[in-house]
């Protein structure tokens, strides 16, 4: 290892020198030790150049060998890693040498067949632009192959065979007006058989100082360069803007296993293009070489895949001059400069002042932010051929831009009506979501019936993109969408009929919240709109056009603007933007866009928008993907189920109550860790309470977990769970949530207390984001024998999520019709929110430092004894000594099970400040802590924050450890409290022990 370090260190010794050109005679005796002689210093120098691709005048190999020498290493270096043609050197391999990107290509291909290597062995980057120069693609290299092999030995005694059945000429590609021509050195023979119009081509362009494609005469250009008499150059300026576009003709082959700069740069500068910033600018937000960075857009042009942006008048711009400068940009030059055409800056569009919500003005610029599994499920879209096109598209370059939002809506459009089974569901959903959620954010989060005009379009595109929707797409509307239709679904859990239903994704009840068949939906007709259920029936619902609102008129809401705000929308892979460097995503995201949409369930390797960011609906911090989430929720709002937290290491010998006396439970690994099938569902494993023992201990070794007990009188006629999500934002514009009380559309007996809950939850919680809350009917707990139906059961809460949920179509329906009706996107600063988020934030932070392996609980309740004046930790030494058995022997006598019992004393039990519950293997009891330790446990205050809550809030978004518990707790269903489960714990297995475990483990982060 010290060896290796050595070694690294050295090399990184060799680079500098080389880059600050040290002759042999100035170098370190520890760099010429490690090089031994001036020769093989002079190799190292030629070998980097010639893997950064740089060119011998301006780079250090021109004082250490002569410029053909250089040349030639590099085209070999290239050949034999069918390595992408050096486009940015072609003024001397294709001038001087005459090595054309054709000849090029075409020994690239003699290569690989002569070594019978796969077709795939070629890079991807290499394997596009070979397809386009020569025309030879997969199939054709597999058709040559075949027909070599199949002259058996004269294939073995001569590999030539295959360059003979190579093209002769390139193929015809696409070439823009704006391209340069440039012509190679002509021998005399070459000279004497050219046409005279050619001749006169080639006079033209040595006389004149402007070579564009434009001026010349197509066919005779054309000519000259299937001859290889020119070449093209694409000049690349640095105030040059550019709009990535679909990726045609990409070659899905494997990534090079070499060092190409250019490449490298090309998957960010897809990912970081925008039409609105400069190719200094990019390099700016990328630090990376614009020179380099100005041959990676170039390359892009060239295949089509990149678009370039200009004035009627840059055609003509001198393309003699040199478009790709050797010296690289600083901060102060004219790198650091702004376009002059730039519709959007971080000035204009985004405020950075980090202590408020940002202010949006004019056309917002939005991302949403999707997963890899989308593209997987868009390149399922056989069905639909260009969705292969655009999933190709945001996989390779982790971008979609908002020119093929349209295109792409038409081709999800096209699969409306259509029936699915199996796998292809999931498909379907996930292409009906994205459809559904894409309109909405194109529509500016208006419904038709609130347009002033006459025929509201929902997609306000730009001017430059509404000719790219077709007449067919308008006439059939952006909104058909899946509906339930109302229905409730009801999965019967497996285990009933097998063993492997032991253990089951949650798989429960659900009622439609908004199964009405008069709910708003997305349309641009004014008349009707298809419906499309599960089962592929279609109904007509009426639209009464007479339901419009005027923006206009909105009384008492002064947050949305008079003059409708437009969108324009990227879709974006995490993945992708993961793989940037966090300063350089920072830069991307306040750049380019100044809302950021998050799909559900995000994965946690994502990348998570700052609070200074841009405005953000999605997890407001990687807390909030973790089961922290649920506590806040939980304790927020005073309202929950009975859940039990353990810490990570714990081996269980029988379970405490309230798990004990359970029919099933819900259980959650903390950091998304799968044990034996369990822990890695967003939505939880429903398992069997015989059972639970052995999945606790299973999952504790790897994690922390999160356990809800349910009682048989939680379950339906299945046995499954019975849930309904709420879409967010909860509140219209007025402030009010009578539409969604209204839209559940639930039957009267099941109304039961959601009215009083989602009231209460709208002023504790505060849910003005985008996403759903999930609420699961529990049995009501009650000491009175007199309880009707309506009454037997109540609504609570079970998770808070935030974002899209793409997975369920009905579900992301609801949302969009959520945010129509609280004009959340119309708000010129978003406050409210951004409050709601900082709330959010405030109370993770204070949950994660007060029950962290690290906090005051944690240290208090896991203290350990170690001088001559303390003892081993007892419980009864830091507790008052008032003590009040709840669990009493007394056998329920209203009907309800042992579990049900167990929490009702839970509840009715008179409590304190600070307690602590503990379950000494039959009883559990409440203990209430001494004044002293009290106050000690109260950490997190408004006025004086502990040192680790501050740091604690600055790591909060930026770092993606996942904070586990250091204390065993237990949520009672109104209050978080710790719970001391030594007696359940295998060979009385001591406490502190894990503590201080988990708090070295935490520290090693």
């Amino acid at each position: 290892m010290q060896q290796q370090m050595a070694a690294t260190v050295e090399e990184q010794m060799m680079v500098k020198a080389i880059r600050d050109e040290c002759p042999w005679e100035t170098l370190s005796k520890r760099i010429q030790a490690a090089v031994v002689s001036k020769e093989e210093w002079h190799r190292r120098i030629v070998d980097y150049c010639v893997r950064k691709r740089l060119p011998w005048n301006s780079c250090f190999a021109r004082k250490v060998c002569k410029e053909g020498e250089y040349y030639e290493d590099l085209m070999r270096y290239l050949r034999k890693n069918l390595a992408l043609y050096p486009y940015h050197l072609a003024d001397y391999i294709c001038r001087v040498m005459r090595i054309s990107s054709f000849r090029y290509y075409c020994d690239v291909l003699f290569e690989a067949m002569k070594n019978e290597q796969p077709y795939d062995s070629i890079p991807n980057f290499t394997a596009a632009d070979a397809l386009r120069i020569t025309g030879v693609g997969r199939n054709e290299f597999i058709d040559i192959m075949n027909k070599c092999r199949s002259k058996k030995i004269m294939w073995k005694l001569n590999k030539s065979i295959a360059k003979e059945l190579l093209p002769a000429q390139p193929a015809d590609i696409a070439i823009e007006p704006w391209w340069g021509v440039r012509f190679v050195n002509f021998t005399l023979e070459e000279f004497k058989k050219l046409s005279e119009e050619e001749t006169s081509a080639i006079d033209k362009i040595c006389k004149e100082e402007v070579n564009s494609y434009v001026l010349f005469d197509p066919e005779v250009i054309n000519g000259l360069y299937k001859r290889g008499g020119v070449y093209y150059d694409v000049p690349v300026y640095p105030d040059d803007r550019f709009r990535v576009s679909r990726l045609e003709g990409f070659v899905s082959n494997k990534d090079q296993s070499y060092e190409d700069p250019i490449e490298e740069l090309l998957y960010a500068v897809f990912v970081v293009s925008s039409e609105n910033a400069t190719v200094a600018e990019l390099a700016k937000t990328l630090q990376a070489d614009l020179y380099q960075l100005q041959s990676a857009a170039s390359f892009a042009c060239r295949l089509g895949w990149a678009v370039k942006l200009m004035d009627t008048d840059s055609v003509l711009r001198d393309s003699s001059t040199a478009a790709l400068p050797i010296n690289i940009l600083g901060d102060d030059d004219d790198g650091s400069r702004t376009s002059i055409n730039s519709e959007k800056s971080c000035q204009e569009l985004l405020s950075n002042d980090s202590d408020g919500p940002r202010k949006i003005s004019g056309t917002a610029y939005v991302g949403f932010v999707v997963d890899a599994n989308v593209t997987s499920y868009l390149m399922m879209g056989s069905l639909s051929p260009g969705l292969k096109s655009h999933a190709v598209t945001l996989y390779e370059a982790g971008k979609l831009g908002y020119s093929c939002i349209a295109d792409l809506c038409n081709d999800l459009a096209s699969l409306e009506g259509k029936k699915f089974e199996g796998v292809l569901q999931e498909f379907a959903n996930h292409a009906f979501s994205l459809r559904c959620f894409l309109e909405c954010l194109l529509s500016g989060g208006t419904s038709p019936t609130e347009s002033s005009e006459g025929n509201y379009q929902v997609c306000h595109l730009p001017d430059d993109l509404s000719s790219s929707l077709s007449k067919e797409g308008t006439e059939e509307g952006v909104g058909n969408v899946i509906e339930n239709g109302g229905v409730s679904h009801k999965t019967r859990d497996p285990a009933d009929d097998g063993q492997d239903g032991d253990i089951s994704q949650q798989e429960h009840t659900t009622i439609d919240s908004d199964g009405s068949p008069h709910s708003t939906t997305i349309s641009e007709r004014k008349e009707s709109i298809v419906n499309n259920d599960f089962d592929g029936s279609q109904t007509v619902t009426q639209k009464d056009s007479s339901q419009t609102t005027e923006l206009d008129g909105l009384a008492g809401n002064t947050s949305v603007p008079k003059t409708k705000r437009n969108y324009r929308v990227n879709i974006l892979r995490c993945e992708s933007l993961a793989s940037l460097a966090p300063s350089t995503l920072e830069r991307l995201l306040l750049r380019d866009y100044d809302i950021v949409v998050s799909m559900i369930p995000l994965p946690y390797s994502s990348v998570i928008p700052s609070s200074a960011g841009p405005v953000h609906f999605g997890p407001p911090s990687y807390s909030s993907m973790t089961p922290w989430m649920k506590l806040a929720l939980y304790t927020s709002g005073s309202c929950g189920p009975i859940s039990a937290i353990f810490m990570k290491g714990q081996r269980l010998r029988l379970l405490p109550e309230p798990l004990a006396s359970c029919e099933k439970a819900l259980i959650w690994s903390w950091d998304h860790s799968v044990v034996g099938g369990l822990g890695g569902i967003f939505e939880g494993n429903l398992v069997k309470g015989s059972l639970l023992l052995h999945y606790l201990n299973s999952m504790t070794k790897h994690s922390a977990v999160i356990v809800q007990p349910l009682s048989i009188n939680d379950l339906d006629e299945t046995g499954n769970l019975v849930t309904m999500d709420v879409p967010l934002p909860l509140k219209d514009v007025d402030g009010s949530i009578a539409s969604v009380i209204a839209g559940t559309d639930l039957p009267e007996e099941q109304m039961s207390n959601l009215t009083s809950l989602l009231e209460d939850l709208s002023f504790k919680v505060e849910l003005s984001t985008v996403g759903y809350l999930r609420l699961v009917r529990l049995h009501r707990l009650s000491e009175s024998f007199e309880l009707t139906e309506k009454e037997s059961y109540e609504w609570i809460p079970l998770s808070l999520e935030f974002g899209i949920p793409l997975f369920n179509p009905n579900l992301c329906e609801r949302i969009c019709e959520r945010v129509f009706a609280s004009h959340i996107l119309q708000k010129d600063d978003i406050s409210e929110h951004y409050e709601s988020m900082q709330n959010v934030r405030k109370r993770l932070r204070e949950l994660c430092t007060e029950y962290q392996a690290t906090g005051p609980t944690a240290r208090l309740l896991n203290q350990r004894g170690g001088g001559s004046k303390t003892s081993p930790r007892q419980l009864m030494n830091i507790v008052s000594g008032r003590w009040s058995p709840f669990h009493d022997s007394l056998t329920p006598t209203n009907g309800g099970s042992p579990h049900e019992h167990v929490r009702l004393n839970l509840g009715r039990r008179q409590k304190c400040f600070t307690e602590v519950l503990s379950f000494d293997g039959s009883i559990l009891r409440s203990h209430a802590l001494a004044p002293v330790y009290e106050a000690a446990t109260r950490s997190v205050t408004e006025d004086q924050p502990s040192p680790s809550a501050v740091k604690l809030e600055s790591e909060d978004s930026g770092t993606k450890d996942v904070v586990l518990p250091g204390v065993n707790l237990i949520f009672d269903g109104a209050e978080l409290h710790p719970f001391d489960i030594s007696a359940c714990l295998q060979a009385r297995q001591p406490i502190s022990l894990i503590a201080e475990a988990s708090a070295a483990s935490l520290a090693m982060k």
